[in-house]
């Protein structure tokens, strides 16, 4: 049978307009580009000295590195919490006791719904009311406020993970007289981790960029060390192409790192290999709302 279409395919008129319409909306693109530039140079952004200013070695020594070195601290305190949060809440909602499906369910979905920057404002304000004995306050409220949400997500891995096994993998487990938790804990879960390491490395390039939010509560992080480098030199567009650059560099050396993981883990785990956050609804792949019970094929239901 022939494979069946959603459209048909484009006859020569139809691929001449398409390539009218590209070449129109490339020039279209080109022309705002230029009307940008023309603007930036009439305001005197292309002067030498702004850019040397934001690149010099001053501006590095003082402002960028010490930004970057908070920047990653940061997220790897995050990073670790997060996992550890994710993996017992994760944990949790597989469960087979209902109580504790139903809190774990109950505090993952709202940390997941609850905004990042929220949640460091009301830390930093929490802990420099009640938690004066905190030495770095804002450094605190933003690894608390990146590992509760991104704990969060890395719970609805954890679940999904377990959901995309196969049945079989659960029935193994309890065919050799484990228990239901031991079949988790000893064959499904370890497999799990294994198939979602690609999506936690994507997970650390969310951890990065939130952590930028951190200025608002005065963190000097990457972000808030170019504010300053930019108040003094007079040169914000400068500073912040720098630290764009730096993120997008970061970011897409920890991309290239998952997808590298994702097929290189894709042949060591019954299940799927989840590569990136971008999986749709977790909760779609493992099953069931905030009460409900293990995944489809987790092999630890029922009864």
């Amino acid at each position: 049978m022939t494979a069946s279409v959603l459209f048909d395919t484009s006859g020569p008129r139809a691929r001449a307009r398409a390539r009218v319409g590209n070449i129109v909306s490339a020039l279209a693109v080109l022309a705002g580009l230029c009307w940008v530039a023309y603007v930036l140079y009439t305001k005197g952004q292309f002067a030498p000295s702004l850019w040397q200013n934001a690149v010099s070695a001053e501006a590095w020594q003082f402002y960028y590195l010490p930004g970057l070195q908070n920047t990653l601290r940061s997220a790897l305190f995050a990073t670790v919490g997060a996992v550890v949060f994710g993996i017992v809440f994760g944990v949790g909602r597989l469960s087979q006791i209902r109580a504790v499906r139903w809190f774990s369910g109950v505090i993952v979905e709202f940390f997941r719904a609850v905004p990042v920057l929220l949640m460091m404002i009301f830390f930093y304000m929490f802990f420099s009311a009640q938690a004066q004995w905190i030495a770095d306050r804002p450094f605190a409220a933003v690894v608390v406020a990146l590992v509760l949400y991104n704990g969060s997500v890395i719970a609805e891995l954890v679940r999904a993970g377990v959901g995309n096994l196969p049945k079989g993998q659960g029935e193994a487990g309890l065919s050799i007289g484990l228990t239901p938790g031991q079949t988790l804990r000893s064959v499904q879960l370890p497999q799990a981790l294994v198939a979602m390491l690609p999506a936690m490395v994507s997970q650390l390039v969310v951890v990065l960029k939130d952590s930028a939010l951190g200025q608002i509560i005065l963190y000097p992080e990457l972000l808030r060390s170019a504010q300053i480098l930019s108040s003094k030199e007079q040169n914000p567009l400068q500073a912040l192409v720098v630290v764009a650059i730096v993120f997008i560099v970061i970011n897409w050396l920890l991309t290239v790192l998952a997808h590298r993981l994702a097929r290189l883990l894709s042949s060591r785990t019954a299940g799927a290999t989840i590569e990136g956050t971008g999986i749709g609804n977790p909760a779609a792949v493992a099953g069931g709302p905030i009460g409900g019970g293990p995944g489809p094929g987790s092999g630890i239901g029922g009864g």
